[in-house]
């Protein structure tokens, strides 16, 4: 019998939000990163892609240490593409850096905002067919976005490059067959 890939829900946008500062520094210095220009904008959810982003949450969550950007680089946010170091938002980058090289459309794979604890974090949104999954540093876990403990708050945007929409309620998908 053949694993099914996940269903969840997907986000609502409501407008227009602003990017973290840090954001516009960091695709300065790494636009490919930062780009989200494409047609595809929900990637086909199979068994196999569903394993292929639960091994690059793993991979790269296991290959970067934990580390805030005043201790690694001095500043109080730093966003950039991580090697051994780094904290959240670096995360998100580098599992974004992996997807790409493994084929995934760049307009599917979307840097989010949230709060977790009264406190800022990043993650890496995947959107699918199946709803939108999210990518996090804090567990190897690959998870519906309405189920994961933060309140989101922005993404970058799929239709316009460098523009950033307010995440605002939850969608199911179209059944599927």
């Amino acid at each position: 019998m053949q694993e099914t890939a996940p269903i969840g829900t997907h986000m609502v946008l409501r407008g227009h939000a602003f990017p973290p500062p840090a954001f516009f520094p960091f695709c300065s210095r790494e636009p490919q990163l930062c780009n989200t220009v494409g047609t595809v904008k929900a990637v086909e959810l199979t068994p196999a892609r569903t394993a292929e982003l639960k091994a690059v949450t793993v991979s790269v969550n296991r290959a970067v240490k934990e580390m805030s950007d005043l201790e690694s680089t001095g500043k109080a946010d730093d966003w950039r593409l991580p090697k051994r170091v780094g904290d959240c938002e670096d995360f998100a980058i580098r599992k974004k850096q992996e997807l790409l090289k493994r084929g995934w459309p760049a307009s599917s794979l979307l840097l989010t905002v949230a709060t977790r604890g009264g406190e800022g974090h990043v993650v890496l949104t995947v959107r699918t067919d199946r709803g939108d999954f999210v990518l996090d540093n804090m567990t190897d876990a690959v998870r519906d976005w309405s189920k994961s403990p933060y309140r989101y708050f922005a993404r970058q945007s799929q239709s316009v490059p460098g523009k950033w929409e307010r995440i605002g309620t939850i969608s199911k998908p179209a059944a599927t067959s």
